[in-house]
This record gives C-alpha cells, sequence and structure tokens, in this order.
C-alpha cells in the first residue's frame, strides 16, 4: 500500500491538485493529511480518496471542514488520530504538531511504529528508536520548496514529492 502525506496546505488548490495527480500516477490508495487544510475546498480537492486527517493550528472553519470530509467520505478526527497503519507498518499516530513537547511524547512513548506531523513545515524522515517520523513539509510552500510524501509500506521507503515554489501572495500574507 502506498500512503500519501500532506500537511499545511493552507488553501494552496493548485499545489494540491498537482500533488492529487502525482498520486493517483504513483498508485497511492490512502491520503493522511496532518492539518492545517484551512478552507473545505481543499478537502474537496481529494475526492475520491480514502482520507483521514486531523485539524492544524489554522484550521478555524472546524464545521465546514467536517461537513466537507463527510461529503466526500473522509476522516476527520480533531486534532489527533491513531490508526492502525498498512501490513508491516503497525499503529501509527497523526498529530499536526502544535505543542513541541507533545509531539515528543507521541514519538517516545515507543506506542507507534510511525507518528506523521506538520506544523514546522520542515521535511522529517528518520527513525527515533524503532519510530518511523515524517514530516511532509509544506505542500503550501510559502514562497519556498512546497512537499509531500508517499510512504510505500511493500518497500518500506518514502519517496519526496517536490513541487516548484509558489510566490507569496501580498494580499494574503500569512497564508
Amino acid at each position: 500500500m502506498k500512503i500519501g502525506l500532506i500537511a499545511d496546505s493552507h488553501d494552496h488548490l493548485e499545489h494540491l491538485a498537482r500533488v492529487m495527480v502525482w498520486f493517483r500516477e504513483r498508485g497511492v490508495t490512502r491520503i493522511l493529511h496532518a492539518g492545517d487544510m484551512v478552507c473545505p475546498a481543499t478537502v474537496l480537492t481529494m475526492t475520491g480518496c480514502d482520507v483521514a486527517a486531523v485539524f492544524g493550528n489554522n484550521d478555524g472553519e472546524r464545521a465546514g471542514l467536517q461537513r466537507a470530509f463527510a461529503a466526500i467520505g473522509g476522516r476527520l478526527e480533531g486534532e489527533f488520530l491513531e490508526m492502525e497503519g498498512p501490513a508491516g507498518l503497525g499503529p501509527l499516530a497523526l498529530y499536526h504538531g502544535t505543542v513541541p513537547r507533545l509531539r515528543a511524547a507521541l514519538i517516545a512513548s515507543g506506542t507507534y511504529r510511525a507518528v506523521i506531523t506538520g506544523h514546522t513545515h520542515k521535511v522529517v524522515n528518520h527513525l527515533e528508536g524503532s519510530t518511523l517520523v515524517l514530516n511532509p513539509g509544506t505542500l503550501h510552500g510559502f514562497g519556498q520548496q512546497a512537499t509531500a510524501m508517499i510512504y510505500d509500506d511493500a518497500a518500506h521507503a518514502v519517496e519526496l514529492l517536490e513541487l516548484q515554489a509558489a510566490p507569496v501572495d501580498p494580499f494574503r500574507p500569512g497564508v
């Protein structure tokens, strides 16, 4: 099974649409979004996929996001999602990462085979003990490198997807 990992898309529908094409081309069957989707239209871009997500600190329109997830048959679990990973991966945790001490505790607990976060906009792919720690970076890019990941459980490999930098809109600072 291939799992697409996204975080911090912050309404960048063009990048999300491009990554969705790449996910389909590479046989991704599940998508995990680690928060900061921001608007419900972001969710609708993922129609037709098995999607699970958590809220990030910029997801203020929570009721609209929940309705959008219901419309696409996705799963939105609040700020934390614990789920069984694909065969060979084991239990995993999906958390935006807003509180660094909580993120560190999830990783250090040894409970999860993988902990997937976002928030920092920095790509992370390493083992801490027996826990795979993944952060796909930021799909928005904020004028820098926009990124997403694919985890392939059959190959036990992570592929980093890099998109061309998108200019920051001066009329939407901080987005």
